[in-house]
């Protein structure tokens, strides 16, 4: 079977460089899978496949199934790590326009406090027949359970007593607001566990409902996680991707290079480096330390981005996602009156001319002394899918590691709190 495959030919870091880091990767690394290190606690991710509970996955994937055949719409209600594991799962397996072709459609809510958007969710859903999942692990997290508050009283005026059954919540096993309110209304509950943080949960229950419900194949998307799990705990420095990305990445911004640009040329994975930014942002910027991650969509970002990327400070390294086999395509039609001028690149594929301005860029890109690292993936299905999350999260744990930082908690995220409940007069 094909591989992900990271190629650093064009990252300007030489092999006397990796071997010069080695020794720190190795050791953080049997830190982080030794359960050695700080908030070590926190790694139940890393064998979360072989110690899930199965009577609850046989759970997830009937009432998947339940959501999938009965709503023409599901609502998923989260923030942060509650939802863009879903969303970039839902997003890079069903495609464009997915809510346009496919049923159930996908909403969010709970991600934000705008009145506009909530109010604009509950018209468009307001003629469908819907199904919640919640997704909290206190159930007091202001954006979602103030969104919850909403949908949960259109529920129950729509649904009447009915509405208990196609309200679903992921939360802590025993306690918290959400249970407490889950285990009084009869809501069917599933748990989040409590060694794993919520930027590395889309692995449980927190990502495998929803994509249960979106038609997903979860077995899949974990037989992908225990091939990852099995490749990227190898103690093998060479052997490893998640060892030499690691590297790379830390050589990189050890000379200066502060931000990292995680690149898509397709857009259904637009929302895989939404999930990659709270990972990397939350686990590594603390301290003072850390590399800024965030995220250029090509070919369209290099009409408005492309120029800074090219010319600008020389603060940036660049992490291509490319999709080798991108599935659907569409050929290049041939016009008599060539008014465009496309006819040279009639008969070629889109998805060809697409690989074309890859190579072009990546070349553009290190000859303005951008360095530039590739995670080649074979195709977009579930399968690569959990193996790349996977590939992620363990890199994340290395690196953080690696820098002397915990990478398992979240301490500045408090701060805004703080002052956003007392100016709303929160006692």
């Amino acid at each position: 079977m094909e591989d992900i495959v990271l190629d650093l030919n064009g990252s300007f870091v030489a092999l006397d460089e990796m071997n010069s880091i080695k020794t720190e990767i190795m050791n953080a690394q049997e830190t982080l899978l030794d359960k050695k290190g700080i908030s070590s606690e926190m790694t139940g991710w890393i064998d979360f496949m072989d110690t899930m509970d199965k009577k609850e996955y046989e759970e997830i994937k009937k009432c998947g199934k339940f959501i999938n055949e009965n709503c023409d719409a599901f609502i998923i209600l989260g923030i942060g790590g509650s939802y863009l594991g879903a969303k970039a799962a839902i997003e890079a397996v069903r495609g464009d326009f997915h809510n346009e072709l496919k049923s159930p459609q996908v909403y969010y809510a709970g991600q934000n406090l705008s009145g506009a958007y909530l109010k604009k969710l509950v018209e468009a859903i307001k003629n469908k027949e819907v199904c919640v999942i919640v997704i909290s692990k206190s159930g007091t997290t202001l954006e979602t359970a103030l969104s919850f508050r909403i949908i949960r009283n259109l529920m129950e005026e729509k649904y009447k007593d009915e509405a208990k059954n196609r309200i679903f919540a992921v939360t802590d096993k025993n306690k918290g607001a959400l249970k407490t309110m889950a285990d009084l209304n009869g809501y069917k509950t599933f748990v989040i566990p409590d060694d794993i943080g919520g930027r590395y949960s889309v692995i449980t229950p927190v990502g495998l409902l929803p994509m249960a419900a979106a038609g997903i194949n979860t077995d899949e998307f974990i037989r992908g996680l225990k091939s990852g799990r099995n490749e990227y705990t190898k103690r093998d420095f060479h052997d490893n991707i998640c060892c030499l990305y690691a590297a790379a990445r830390n050589i990189l911004s050890r000379r200066g290079k502060e931000i990292e640009i995680l690149v898509n040329y397709e857009p259904c994975c637009i929302s895989i480096a939404e999930w990659w930014k709270q990972l990397f942002g939350e686990s590594e910027g603390k301290d003072g330390k850390g590399i800024f991650p965030a995220s250029l969509n090509f070919t369209t970002d290099l009409h408005s981005m492309g120029q800074f990327v090219q010319d600008g400070r020389k603060i940036i390294f660049e992490t291509t996602i490319f999709v080798e086999n991108a599935g659907d395509d569409m050929e290049v039609p041939y016009e008599g009156d060539d008014f465009d001028k496309l006819n040279y690149i009639a008969g070629k594929k889109l998805n060809y001319i697409n690989q074309k301005a890859f190579e072009g860029t990546f070349m553009a890109h290190s000859e303005g002394d951008v360095p530039g690292i590739i995670i080649r993936i074979p195709a977009m299905n579930e399968f690569y899918l959990g193996k790349l999350f996977y590939f992620f999260m363990m890199t994340c744990g290395i690196s953080g590691y690696t820098n002397g930082i915990d990478p398992f908690t979240q301490p500045g995220v408090e701060a805004y709190k703080k002052n956003m409940f007392r100016l709303l007069g929160r006692q």
